[in-house]
């Protein structure tokens, strides 16, 4: 009975390793090889990529260039209350795009049946990256703020009267300012000296963060022949590069730079995830979503963008504007503020469901 018993076991284990052997074969091919259904069609894909390319481009523009453009309307001027709500919408825009989409598109790459048992599926890498990248974020807001601090020592003064103001700072740096004009620093213009140069520090940083995730974005678009999910893929990112250029450009406009620099910057924004599709297209030949180099790959990328744009929206963007002494000074503000921040996440929320 009991040798008989052993070879049932025997013969089971065999058949259950056999299997285990078919069922790891069949995994490893799907991972080398891209999925076949009704959805999988290069030729159809392309279009919709060059379209992609198109209408991602044009509302990117818009987006960043909508703060610059209408600094000549009143009420859409940065000590307007307007201004505030608006940008704290893109902020909860920009915070739904860290938590909703970059974040668990990296725990299921990085958690995914075609990566190796150890380490993959051993430890949380996505949330460990993600806290490793909003910390190294902090770092850089941190040591760039005290080094332009450094570099404009008593900070930059911002008198009133526009160019003649400018022109009075030339004339300070040189020492040829009149008496009258050294009376007019006062405490208020370092105040003023100090948040300008946050200001300039958080527009660098958040574009950067922007990038990186932009470009991974895209590169995933531009490799993907699969119709179904490019389609609605591009609503959302039209979207979404809409109303995220919205609040980099908000940055922009309080950071005050010059002309050339603001159009370098929305230009940087606006074109990254048109050339990360294009950069897609060119590698669909050879990039594999599945293979593991890439899942890897965009994996901790995703991760690491997820970490800066959640920092950046909750303490370079909302915490700023909700503890500063425009929205502390009027509660009416702060509850619009919120309800403003609570429709941009949500609605970018809502495009998980598509993509």
């Amino acid at each position: 009975m009991a040798t008989k018993l052993s070879k049932l076991i025997s013969i089971f284990f065999i058949l259950l390793s056999f299997s285990t052997t078919q069922v790891l074969s069949v995994v490893s091919e799907e991972c080398e090889a891209d999925s076949e259904d009704s959805c999988n069609n290069k030729s159809k894909a392309l279009p919709l990529k060059i379209i992609a390319i198109v209408s991602i481009l044009v509302t990117s523009m818009i987006g960043v260039c909508l703060p610059l453009v209408t600094r000549s309307v009143p009420a859409l001027s940065p000590d307007k209350s307007l201004f505030v709500i608006v940008k704290s919408f893109a902020a909860g825009i920009i915070l739904a795009t860290g938590f909703m989409h970059v974040l668990p598109d990296s725990f299921d790459m990085l958690s995914s049946s075609c990566l190796k048992e150890n380490p993959w599926h051993k430890f949380p890498f996505s949330g460990f990256v993600a806290m490793l990248s909003a910390i190294l974020t902090l770092m850089v807001d941190s040591l760039a703020t005290s080094f332009y601090s450094k570099q404009n020592k008593g900070g930059i003064v911002i008198p009133e009267g526009g160019a003649a103001a400018a022109q009075g700072d030339q004339e300070m740096a040189a020492g040829n300012l009149h008496g009258h004009h050294h009376g007019s620093i006062s405490m208020k213009d370092g105040v003023e000296g100090a948040q300008l140069l946050r200001y300039r520090v958080i527009a660098m940083v958040l574009e950067l963060g922007i990038i990186v995730h932009s470009i991974v974005i895209g590169i995933s678009l531009g490799a993907s022949n699969n119709t179904c999910s490019i389609k609605g893929l591009v609503a959302a990112l039209c979207f979404h590069q809409m109303f995220e250029g919205m609040g980099l450009g908000g940055c922009i406009l309080q950071a005050e730079y010059k002309l050339l620099k603001k159009a370098v910057m929305a230009f940087f924004f606006s074109v990254t995830t048109p050339f990360g599709i294009a950069l897609g297209i060119g590698l669909a030949s050879t990039y594999k979503e599945n293979s593991p180099r890439a899942l890897i790959t965009v994996g901790l990328l995703n991760a690491s963008s997820a970490g800066l744009l959640i920092y950046m929206a909750l303490v370079d963007l909302l915490a700023s504007d909700f503890m500063g002494p425009k929205l502390q000074g009027s509660v009416k503000l702060q509850i619009k503020s919120y309800m403003a921040v609570l429709l941009g996440a949500g609605g970018m929320s809502l495009m998980a469901k598509w993509a």
